[in-house]
């Protein structure tokens, strides 16, 4: 018999002596710690978009972003998914959701730096747009807990339909007090608030509902009874809600604890196994007996919530522009650093246009978001022109800039090679995540339809969106071509054609920005490649004329 012996351990540069097979080479080091603020566009589109003031508080919050510690939550979080616990070891029904640390500690940063809804307390000019470039940096950590700050933030618009409950809750929830937990709402220092719209027979044609709201012998308050189909963070304190009430379909405010401090009936029946966002319970609450509180007229349900949905799909193009710009930054960190065919890759010529290329679409996606910010910020303050400009843009954001987050992070993800594809890279979950925001707050084709709508009913919105182009009239021939083409093609708007035209609405809003705020490397390529035709159907395929160091040094962060 031969026994085997096993040499003994010792260390040698971190390895085990003996058992080394290669030394590892060419591959680069960690990306964090980074600074998540260092962006040229996102800093230049805050102090123009009136919120200057919050520079230092957003290079802050980029270095903690960026920190080991806040990407490994952020990790962490996806790794370890929502549990969800319909009982207690007595039998008792809690429908309550667990969820890792990590999952608490991206919450308690969040809502802390002021992410939820603490904008809508805020009187500082450029509060809200402080809030979004917060989002922009602070989603460099994981999407997932994005969806409860962004519906916090969007319920308070909506409450505010019914003052007497505004005046309870909206303190609470502009707060930035995070406090995990099922509670009586008024005993909380801070509350979180979700949103149940789909159903399963209805998805986005909310008028389909059948949940049915029944009033009680007490004025505003009702009993629901029905099954929602999708309903996302089923921790959050409270929910609005759409339901039929005898006047038609209305809004209402659900709390889970109600203020005696008995559970509200909300049996979470299962949560979603979706393809991304996996940090982020989505679940099938089943109402019955469900106390609610109307919000708004009955039958304006979907007037009333409607504010909630303009804020949250503004979130979703800021949420996509985040995506992009850090699945940019990892691309960027991993060709600067990796060498093939005698160069670093970022030497090479064809990568250099794929990288530019990108480049160009996150900046576009980034600046686009800020302009809608600073809309939303003045529209709030009162501004019609912008209250007009934000109704139809924030449409026209939502579907272009989010459709191109898939083929933007696939393309990222291939930058890496078969380094992207596994895991550990990080690059699969942005992959997963990107096709998500699309979908949520309606699809392309909702969001199209709705900007035909906005044309149809409101004028002004039409007045507005050409105004914004105006102000680059005359700078670069081929966005005034492009305008024009846009303007002959509203004459001939229909369903058929909804995406089309669309989708030239986003490229002349976007092209009109960067013709008045980027430099001409940027500006230039923009508009030879997504106006003037001069381009491919797959990125890296901008014109031979294009600066493409001018690009470059503009969006990659400074070496490390």
């Amino acid at each position: 018999m031969t026994t085997l012996t096993q040499e003994p351990y010792e260390e040698s540069a971190g390895r085990p002596v003996g058992y080394a097979t290669h030394d590892v080479t060419n591959q680069p080091p960690p990306l964090a710690p980074y600074d998540a603020s260092a962006d040229t566009a996102l800093l230049e589109g805050v102090r123009r978009e009136g919120a200057g003031w919050a520079e230092e508080e957003l290079r802050r919050l980029g270095l903690r972003a960026g920190s080991a510690q806040a990407q490994e939550w952020g990790d962490l979080a996806n790794r370890h998914e929502p549990v969800l616990r319909t009982h207690d070891r007595y039998g008792n029904r809690i429908d309550e959701v667990e969820y890792h640390p990590s999952w608490h500690r991206l919450m308690r940063v969040a809502v802390g730096e002021g992410l939820a809804g603490s904008a809508w307390a805020d009187d500082r000019p450029g509060a809200h747009v402080a809030r979004t470039a917060g989002g922009l940096v602070w989603g460099h950590t994981e999407a997932g807990h994005g969806c409860p700050t962004s519906m916090t933030y969007a319920a308070v618009p909506a409450l505010r339909a019914e003052p007497e409950l505004a005046k309870v809750y909206e303190p609470l929830l502009t707060s930035r007090e995070y406090e995990p937990g099922l509670r009586p709402p008024t005993g909380k220092r801070g509350l979180l608030a979700g949103m149940g719209m789909t159903e399963k027979q209805g998805g986005s044609d909310v008028r389909t509902n059948t949940t049915a709201a029944t009033p009680t012998a007490e004025s505003g308050v009702y009993t629901l009874r029905g099954h929602k189909w999708f309903t996302s963070a089923p921790m959050c304190d409270v929910f609005l809600v759409l339901a039929q009430a005898p006047g038609g379909l209305s809004c209402f405010l659900v709390p889970r604890v109600l203020p005696d401090g008995t559970r509200n009936t909300f049996r979470v029946q299962r949560l979603k196994d979706k393809l991304g966002n996996r940090s982020n319970a989505s679940s099938e609450p089943e109402f019955d007996g469900t106390v609610a509180w109307l919000v708004g007229p009955e039958g304006q349900g979907v007037k009333t919530i409607i504010e909630m949905v303009n804020c949250t799909r503004l979130d979703s193009v800021m949420a996509s522009a985040t995506l992009m710009r850090k699945t940019l930054v990892e691309a960027g960190h991993h060709v600067r650093h990796r060498g093939a065919f005698g160069a670093r890759l970022v030497d090479q010529p064809l990568m250099r246009n794929v990288l530019a290329d990108l480049a160009l679409e996150s900046e576009a996606a980034t600046t686009l978001t800020l302009r809608l910010a600073g809309a939303a910020d003045r529209a709030v303050r009162g501004d019609a022109g912008e209250a007009a400009f934000r109704r139809i843009a924030t449409a026209v954001g939502k579907y272009w800039v989010t459709k191109r987050g898939p083929a933007f992070t696939a393309e990222a993800l291939e930058c890496l090679g078969g380094n992207g594809y596994v895991e550990e890279s990080g690059m699969p979950r942005h992959y997963r995540e990107a096709p998500l925001l699309s979908i949520w707050e309606g699809s392309g084709n909702v969001n199209a339809l709705d900007v035909l709508r906005a044309l149809g009913r409101s004028p002004e919105t039409a007045h507005a969106l050409f105004g914004e182009l105006a102000l680059a009239r005359g700078a670069d021939a081929r966005l005034d071509a492009a305008v024009a083409r846009l303007e002959s093609g509203l004459a001939e708007a229909s369903e058929t054609g909804a995406r089309r035209l669309v989708e030239l609405m986003a490229l002349t809003l976007q092209g009109s920005l960067l013709v008045r705020h980027a430099p001409p490397a940027v500006a230039d390529a923009f508009c030879a490649s997504r106006l003037g035709g001069d381009w491919g159907h797959a990125f890296g395929t901008l014109p031979a004329g294009a600066d493409l160091g001018g690009i470059l040094e503009r969006a990659l962060p400074p070496r490390t």
